[in-house]
Formats: structure tokens, sequence, C-alpha cells
């Protein structure tokens, strides 16, 4: 193996631990935020020094999983292709893909939200969102006249009340829930006329 070859392996070891340690903190945080940097590097299966040397303290490496969380939200915007796809085409495969990020990385909102430049860049990620949802609006597939925002509003809750309550499912099966209970409510059909 030659020495480039080498410094690959270990920079790849080095960013696959790097990632056990930021998606297993994410995990063990939202069930107890005050898990230790030790008890998570323990359970992602790194030597707590080797995180201290990258995270100097649990603020630093809870900014890290909201860092992550951010990235594969913008991701899964982009790889929705909000502009491109048929409109329900890209609803549901941006669904599926925040389900997978909830699960990946379900965090404290609260406490994310508290850094400015992270709250600026999810603000840019929910306007690019809103303005996807108007196209849904203007296509036919969500009807007008709702109260402003409402729809951006109710998606969030609907993606992170699935993964709550079907923690079985794929991300598939959950985004198929999603979007159906987005589009058509739960009501049985026709009863919405009935009840006016």
């Amino acid at each position: 193996m030659s020495h480039d070859d080498y410094t690959g392996v270990v920079r790849a070891d080095a960013a696959r631990n790097v990632e056990a340690v930021l998606t297993t903190g994410a995990r063990m945080l939202a069930a107890d935020p005050g898990a230790s940097i030790a008890s998570i590097a323990a359970e992602a299966g790194v030597d707590r020094r080797t995180v201290y040397r990258r995270f100097a303290s649990r603020e630093e490496l809870e900014a890290a999983i909201f860092e992550a969380r951010l990235e594969a939200i913008g991701k899964a915007i982009e790889d929705a292709r909000f502009q491109e796809a048929p409109v329900a085409v890209a609803l549901h495969r941006y669904v599926e893909n925040v389900i997978a990020v909830n699960r990946t990385w379900p965090v404290d909102f609260s406490r994310m939200f508290a850094d400015e430049e992270i709250l600026r860049r999810r603000n840019l990620y929910y306007a690019e969102v809103g303005a996807f949802l108007q196209r849904a609006v203007d296509e036919g597939l969500l009807r007008p006249g709702l109260p402003a925002d409402w729809a951006n509003q109710l998606l969030p809750e609907l993606m992170q009340l699935v993964v709550r309550h079907m923690p079985e499912a794929s991300n598939g099966q959950m985004a198929d829930v999603v979007v159906d209970t987005f589009l058509h409510g739960v009501g049985a059909p026709g009863q919405a006329a009935a009840a006016r």
C-alpha cells in the first residue's frame, strides 16, 4: 500500500468515526440531553480521546450535530428537485428524504435554532419549501385559501409525528402515510361535503 493510499484509508476511517459520533450523539442527546461525551464515544465505538480531540465540549459536539442535520436537510431539498420534478414526485421524494433526516438526526429544535446562523439557514430552506408548496397550490395539488403558511407548518409536524408513531416502518412507507394525510386528510371520501 502506498503512502497516499494509506493516508486515504486513515482519512476515510476518521470520517466514519466522526459520522458515528455525530449520529450516535444526535440519538443519545435526543433521548437524554445530559448524555456525556464519554458515553456517546463508548456507544459509537470510538475512543473518547479521539472525540475530545475533535470536539472540546458537548456544546461543540451539539453544534456539529446541528450543522450535520442542516446539511442533510439541504441535500434532501436539492434531491427533491422542487423546480424540475412533477409536484407530486418532488413532494414524496422530499418527505421521504426528510423522514430519513429526522430518523438520523433527532435533535431538539429549540436548542438548534438558538444559533443565529443555523436559524438563518433554516429560514432559507423553509422559504424554499414554502415556494414549492405554493407551486403545488398553483398546479392544483393543494387547495388555495388556507391560512398563510399553513401547509408549510403542517408538513414538518406530520413528518415528526410519523417517525414517533411508526418506528418499524420504512422511510418510504412513512412517506406514503404523510403524503396521503397531507393531500387527503383523514376524513372518509365525500364526508367533507356532508359535514358542511
